[in-house]
């Protein structure tokens, strides 16, 4: 089960298949430097703000963490999340990413032996153990920019037709 979604859900590989510029532009920027900031839901319903350490891989879109940490307990009761990449100029020159999901738990061996080599591969260097493991399902991509002293908002929805650009 390493890269088929459910139905009405989009894996990575459905994103890339359904905006592929634009899932290239958004995967380039969270890839840049390897970090990001994942935004979930408090058992209060208030936002909570985590750094992370997304990996592509495998078809999908994963979050490895901590067993028990925060974050992680507050997707398997509430799964939606939204992912920003590190943002480093306010000017956004190379621009802005976010994804919007839902967060799946994974736990057959399989899936989790192949993350751990896919992240061996990418960081050069073991996952750290024990690790909860998550794959997350997208439901939204925007990518922001500055282009001749424009806003540039380009997006992608689940289930909507193919990305949109808005220029502001």
């Amino acid at each position: 089960m390493l890269t088929g979604s459910m139905v009405g859900m989009a894996n990575w590989d459905d994103v890339e298949t359904a905006a592929p510029e634009l899932a290239a532009a958004v995967r380039g920027r969270f890839e840049a430097y390897g970090l990001a900031i994942l935004a979930t839901l408090r058992r209060d319903g208030s936002p909570r703000v985590s750094g992370i350490e997304p990996l592509f891989a495998l078809g999908g879109l994963w979050l490895g963490m901590m067993p028990d940490s925060r974050k992680g307990t507050d997707l398997l009761r509430d799964p939606r999340c939204a992912l920003h990449n590190a943002t480093t100029d306010k000017n956004v020159a190379h621009g802005d990413a976010k994804i919007n999901g839902r967060a799946v738990v994974v736990s057959d061996t399989d899936s989790l032996n192949a993350y751990r080599a896919a992240w061996a591969t990418s960081a050069d260097a073991p996952v750290p153990e024990p690790f909860a493991l998550f794959r997350i399902d997208v439901t939204e991509l925007t990518m922001i920019s500055v282009a001749d002293d424009e806003l540039v908002v380009d997006f992608w929805r689940e289930g909507a037709r193919p990305g949109r650009t808005i220029r502001k």
